[in-house]
């Protein structure tokens, strides 16, 4: 099980997050406190706190989802910004 920390700082990010996981064959969950959410439910995604850090969590492989997850990693946020 593999666990990733993002960010989605606007509504179109939000949006490509659940498009990049619907592209997944396998579970994708977001974590926010006890809320438990699937990735794939663009309903779910958006009504978490967006203006928080988010746990994602999988269990598959997919190289493309891993990099697009490094795009909104909180950390690479604030070195850009």
């Amino acid at each position: 099980m593999k666990q990733r920390r993002i960010m989605l700082p606007s509504l179109a990010e939000a949006k490509r997050f659940v498009e990049e996981a619907t592209r997944c064959d396998f579970d994708i969950d977001v974590f926010y406190n006890r809320i438990i959410i699937d990735a794939k439910s663009i309903l779910g995604v958006l009504s978490l706190d967006l203006t928080r850090i988010l746990t994602v969590q999988f269990n598959g492989d997919s190289a493309e989802f891993e990099a697009y997850l490094e795009t909104i990693d909180p950390q690479n946020a604030t070195a850009v910004a």
